[in-house]
């Protein structure tokens, strides 16, 4: 098999891992060079499970290296720092939650927490040249490494900031790929109508990592609702979680409550049965938006 079809084979098991309906996005997979995202070889390719184990302290994290590109053509993580312990993410995983932004042609999408910019050009390949994509990143090397590595996608800009004090704009889908306690308010202003917000709410399992769901929250007027896209284990946004949410996101995963969210309300009430972290700006709530 040549790279070409390597990448073809690969994104067709995405397709089918992940759960993909999008055809536009299958391509993109097909198109983008992972390769060239990771820097020069030899890569050390991990097993998502072992990943997995490792962050919860069950085993110890192991590499296989590998010197032939077609090798990085699998759903495996791959290390970009293994002394910080960043990877670059499985595919079928980034795969669904991105699939969940729903990306038209033409659309205005942000993308918080873009690593080495590999799923940022998988994003701007759906949008197309008439659509946009931002990007931050708060680890400076890592941004950097965007920067240079999307210089051929004249419609992606890369911000070194941190996201969760960051302003995107107006956008139609924003892609949060860092744990957070709650959808903050400024991104929840910052949706068009009918946009999409794709956020991890997780609970802290270690300084830099958190266990939780995937959740896709989408714009009708002043509503939004909700609705469990995937569980998910990531590294957190340690500036925009709230120490007051933190034992109450945790309560909600533990006890399951919030699988049940339907909504996220910004409407002044008093707390009831169907607020399942509630707080003044912003409450996740299992409450039903009307269609």
């Amino acid at each position: 098999m040549n790279i070409e079809d390597c990448r073809r084979f690969y994104a067709e098991e995405i397709r089918y891992a992940g759960g993909i309906r999008s055809d536009a996005l299958i391509e993109a997979f097909a198109r983008v060079p992972r390769e060239y995202f990771l820097g020069s070889g030899p890569w050390e390719l991990g097993s998502p499970d072992a990943r997995a184990m490792s962050a919860v302290g069950g085993k110890q994290m192991s590499y296989t290296p590998v010197n032939d590109p077609r090798d990085v053509y699998h759903n495996v993580v791959i290390a970009l720092d293994k002394a910080a312990d960043i990877n670059n993410g499985q595919p079928s995983a980034l795969a669904a939650w991105i699939n969940a932004l729903d990306l038209k042609p033409g659309a205005r999408a942000y993308h918080l927490g873009c690593g080495v910019g590999y799923y940022t050009a998988i994003i701007a390949e759906v949008v197309g040249p008439h659509g946009t994509v931002l990007a931050t990143e708060v680890n400076p090397d890592l941004a950097a490494r965007a920067k240079a590595n999307l210089t051929s996608y004249p419609n992606v800009t890369v911000n070194a900031a941190d996201g969760g004090t960051f302003d995107p704009g107006a956008c139609d889908a924003i892609f949060i790929n860092a744990g957070m306690t709650h959808p903050l308010p400024l991104w929840l202003d910052r949706l068009n109508e009918d946009g999409r917000l794709v956020i991890p709410l997780t609970m802290a399992i270690s300084p830099h990592l958190g266990m939780g769901i995937f959740t896709k929250i989408i714009r009708r007027g002043e509503s939004f609702s909700a609705q469990i896209v995937s569980a998910a284990g990531i590294y957190s946004c340690t500036s925009a979680r709230d120490p007051e949410r933190e034992p109450l996101i945790k309560a909600a995963l533990t006890n399951g409550s919030l699988l049940k969210m339907k909504s996220v309300r910004r409407d002044a009430h008093d707390k009831d049965d169907s607020c399942i972290v509630h707080a003044a700006d912003v409450c996740i709530s299992s409450l039903e938006i009307p269609s």
